[in-house]
C-alpha cells in the first residue's frame, strides 16, 4: 500500500489512501488533533498528503481480548465489546462512507487498503471495510496474496470461491507479495488461479531484504539495524515487550542508530544485562505493570536505578516510574503504587490528551505527539517528563526520531553505562532513512507490478 501510493504520486495523480477501519495500537496524531494508525499516516507521507481522520475513520485500539476503545474521526468513541462486533457498528460504518465520499470527490484517485481477509464471510453482515465497502461504491479489488504466510494459490483461489456472486464481480485482479526465489516456479500456479477464476495476476513482488517500515505490530519492533553495521563499539538496549504494548514505533529510529543493538523482550536476565532498559507505552498501564511486577522485571527497573545504571519509560512506560497512579477510568483500579523512581502523580482523566508538542533539551530541538488519558505533575526536566539520575521519563511518543537529541541523549547513556559507543555523526537520519525505505518500495513496485494496469482498474 505505501509502495503503491507512492509509485502513484510520481506520476503527477493526486492520491489518498484509505482505510475505513483498522485495529492497531500504534497510532499517530495529525498536525489536526486526530489519531489515526500509524500505518494510515506513512500511506499519507508516501502519497505526499496531509494525514487526517478522513484517511482512518475509524480506529480500534484492542484493551483486552474482549474489548476494544474506538476512535471514530480521531476522537475517542467509547468501547466495542467483542459481542458488538458484528451487530454495534453501523454508526461507524456511516463515518466510515461518508470519509470515503469525501476523498472520492477531493482526489484523482483513492486507493483502499482493506482489514483482515474478504474471505471472513463469518462477519460480512455489516462489514463496511472490506467487501461491504467495495459493494457501496461500486470498486474493483485487488487482491494481494502474502505468500511468505504460506498456502498463497488456496488463499487467492478460496477467497474468490467463498464469497457470494454479487461480491465476486468486484474482484477484478490479484498480485502475489514477499516472494522469495526464482517467480518462474510459481508461474504455472498463478496460470491456474487465473484460469479458474479469471483474475489476472497484475505482478508478483519479491521478499525486499533490507527495507523496513513503521510497523503496525510490536513483534516487528526494532527491525531499522543498518545492514553493514560493523562497528565493535556497541551499544545494547532492551525494550520490554509488555502484553499491552503501545506505540513500539518509539524505539524503530534507536535501533536504526549505527551500533546500537536493540533487543524486545521479557526476560528478566536481558533487561539486567542491558545497557539501557527501555519500558514503551501501554494500552493498559495498571495491568501491564502488574505483569512487570510477576516477572520479576519491576525488581530489575529497581536495582538498575539504584545503580545508577540508565531507565527510560515513554508514555505508559513513564507512568509506571512515577510515585502514584490514579486510574478510575482506564483500568478502575483507583490509586495504587507506580515503582516511584520518578516524581510525581498519575491521574487518568476523561479525555484523551492528543496533541503535537514541541521542545528543546541541552540545545536541541524536541518534538513528539501526545496519546494518553494519564496526565502526570511533571516537572519538566525532561522533555514531556522527568528525570532523576539514570532515570528518565517522557509522555510524549517520537522524540527519538530527532536525530540531534537521539544522538545526544544516547552518548549521555553510553557514559554512564560504560560503553564506548559514540553516535556517528555522517549516518544517514532517521526521517531520510524512512523516506528512502519508501522510495525504494515504490521502486519495487514500480518494476514488479503492472502499476498502470492496477490504475485502470479504477472506476
Amino acid at each position: 500500500m505505501t509502495g503503491l501510493a507512492r509509485a502513484v504520486a510520481r506520476r503527477g495523480v493526486k492520491v489518498a489512501p484509505f482505510k475505513a477501519q483498522n485495529m492497531s495500537n500504534h497510532s499517530m496524531v495529525c498536525r489536526d488533533g486526530a489519531e489515526i494508525g500509524r500505518a494510515q499516516y506513512l500511506q499519507c507521507q508516501a502519497a505526499g498528503v496531509e494525514a487526517s481522520s478522513l484517511h482512518n475513520p475509524v480506529l480500534l485500539k484492542p484493551g483486552s481480548d474482549r474489548q476494544a476503545f474506538v476512535v471514530l474521526r480521531g476522537q475517542p468513541a467509547g468501547q466495542l465489546a467483542a459481542g458488538e462486533y458484528a451487530t454495534g457498528r453501523a454508526h461507524l460504518a456511516e463515518a466510515a462512507f461518508a470519509a470515503y465520499d469525501e476523498l472520492s470527490r477531493t482526489n484523482d484517485l483513492v486507493i483502499v487498503e482493506g482489514a483482515g481477509s474478504p474471505a471472513e464471510v463469518n462477519l460480512r453482515a455489516g462489514d463496511y471495510v472490506n467487501l461491504g465497502l467495495a459493494r457501496r461504491f461500486d470498486l474493483p479489488v485487488l487482491l494481494v496474496g502474502d505468500i511468505d504466510r504460506g498456502g498463497v494459490l488456496a488463499s487467492l483461489y478460496g477467497t474468490w470461491a467463498i464469497v457470494d456472486e454479487a461480491d465476486r464481480a468486484h474482484l477484478a485482479a490479484y498480485v502475489i507479495n514477499k516472494f522469495r526465489g526464482d517467480p518462474d516456479v510459481l508461474t504455472p500456479g498463478l496460470d491456474i488461479v487465473t484460469q479458474r477464476t479469471g483474475m489476472p495476476c497484475l505482478g508478483v513482488l519479491p521478499w525486499l531484504e533490507d527495507v523496513w517500515i513503521d510497523s503496525e505490530d510490536a513483534l516487528s519492533v526494532g527491525r531499522w539495524r543498518p545492514t553493514r553495521d560493523t562497528g565493535t563499539a556497541r551499544l545494547t538496549i532492551a525494550v520490554v515487550r509488555f502484553p499491552r504494548t503501545s506505540n513500539a514505533t518509539d524505539v524503530d529510529a534507536l535501533a536504526a542508530e549505527p551500533g546500537v543493538d536493540v533487543r524486545v523482550t521479557a526476560d528478566p536476565d536481558v533487561c539486567r544485562d542491558a545497557d539501557l532498559v527501555v519500558l514503551p507505552g501501554s494500552r493498559a498501564t495498571v495491568s501491564d505493570l502488574e505483569w512487570l511486577e510477576t516477572r520479576g522485571l519491576a525488581e530489575v527497573v529497581r536495582e538498575r536505578a539504584a545503580a545508577g545504571r540508565p531507565v527510560l519509560g515513554i508514555c505508559g512506560g513513564y507512568e509506571m516510574l512515577c510515585t502514584t497512579i490514579d486510574d478510575t477510568i482506564e483500568s478502575g483500579a483507583g490509586r495504587i503504587d507506580g515503582l516511584g523512581l520518578l516524581p510525581g502523580t498519575v491521574t487518568f482523566a476523561a479525555e484523551k490528551v492528543l496533541g503535537r508538542p514541541v521542545g528543546t533539551w541541552d540545545g536541541h530541538h524536541v518534538e513528539g505527539y501526545e496519546i494518553h488519558h494519564g496526565v502526570v505533575d511533571d516537572d519538566g526536566s525532561f522533555p514531556g517528563g522527568a528525570v532523576r539520575g539514570q532515570v528518565w521519563g517522557s509522555i510524549w511518543h517520537g522524540t527519538m526520531e530527532q536525530d540531534g537529541f537521539r544522538r545526544a541523549w544516547l552518548r549521555q547513556v553510553a557514559v554512564a553505562a560504560g560503553s564506548e559507543w559514540v553516535p556517528d555523526g555522517s549516518a544517514p537520519g532517521f526521517s531520510a532513512r524512512r523516506e528512502g525505505m519508501i522510495d525504494l518500495l515504490a521502486d519495487a513496485v514500480e518494476e514488479h507490478l503492472d502499476v498502470p494496469a492496477i490504475m485502470q482498474l479504477a472506476r
